[in-house]
């Protein structure tokens, strides 16, 4: 099985620009070069057309909510389609929201699909709920059918809703970054979940928890990895930052690594990484750090 090479450069779901370079940006910093290294039979099939935030005044509590639909069911259809020719495929946005596209892509083909969810938010407001309009901060309500949440996104996929919570994994968020609906509608739908409060001096075996949780609910799932999980003062690449809290760079990747390797993973996708808040040096550490993590579902999809 070749590993299928995926680029979605979009901020539009975003709170700014920036985030539509990131492609481009661990493309320059070797990521396909070091995916390779690791023994990867990869099939680049480049990015997707660049798509950048814009102010949406004519819907200002789902901001440009028509341009990511469109740019989410062509993410799914991209994601079908390698998974179709027998790829592993590994999505790099691009703003969190590619995440739901790569769900819709995935569901054409898995069933039984689960979602470990590296995140240092956990994502579950909506226009109905909060007013910023920015849906980066709504991809997990749209994928749990949420209450508020619109079809364009909550009906992108074969199914709905595109997740049951029992089979998501919550790892890393950020407790103090959650509003007073989040933290309802997380107790209400119930996923496990691992705050980074938990994680201290432990996140891998932690991980390793984490993981046996998910794959005795689903018979395949997809990692999440969005790199606000990491402290932004550690390893400053993240579109929204989390000062001074969140996991170290080398902890991000340890748990990547954890997850990756189960030969139920079934398809990858890298996030949130804003290249004006990075620099050349950062990008290649972390282009290498990533092709390292995700050995062991190449060495599954070689073998």
């Amino acid at each position: 099985m070749a590993v299928g090479l995926i680029g979605a450069p979009s901020s539009a779901a975003g709170h700014w620009p920036g985030m539509e370079k990131a492609p481009a940006f661990l493309r320059l910093a070797g990521l396909p070069e070091s995916l390779r290294e690791q023994g990867a039979t990869l099939l680049d099939h480049g990015d997707l057309p660049q798509l950048r935030w814009r102010a949406d005044p004519g819907s200002p509590r789902a901001q440009n909510v028509a341009l990511v639909s469109d740019y989410l069911k062509e993410v799914a259809r991209r994601v079908g389609a390698a998974l179709a020719d027998g790829e592993l495929p590994i999505l790099v946005g691009g703003e969190c929201t590619v995440t739901i596209g790569a769900v819709a892509g995935l569901h054409r083909h898995y069933d039984d699909l689960g979602l470990m969810y590296l995140d240092g938010h956990v994502d579950l407001n909506t226009p109905a709920s909060s007013s910023s309009g920015i849906l980066d901060s709504m991809g997990m309500a749209h994928m749990f059918g949420q209450d508020g949440a619109l079809e364009q996104l909550s009906k992108l996929g074969p199914r709905f809703p595109m997740l049951d919570p029992a089979k998501v994994v919550y790892f890393g968020y950020n407790e103090r970054k959650m509003n007073d609906i989040e933290v309802d509608q997380l107790r209400r739908h119930g996923p496990p979940a691992y705050p980074v409060t938990v994680l201290e001096g432990s996140a891998r075996p932690l991980a390793e928890q984490a993981l046996n949780v998910l794959e005795n609910r689903a018979e395949a799932f997809a990692l999440h990895f969005d790199v606000d999980v990491i402290r932004f003062t550690d390893f400053p690449v993240a579109n929204v930052p989390i000062h001074n809290e969140g996991l170290s760079f080398d902890q991000a990747i340890e748990c990547v690594e954890v997850f990756a390797a189960s030969p139920r993973c079934v398809g990858v996708v890298i996030t949130e990484i804003n290249p004006d808040h990075a620099t050349e040096e950062l990008g290649r550490r972390f282009a290498a750090g990533i092709a390292r993590a995700l050995r062991g579902c190449i060495a599954n999809s070689v073998g």
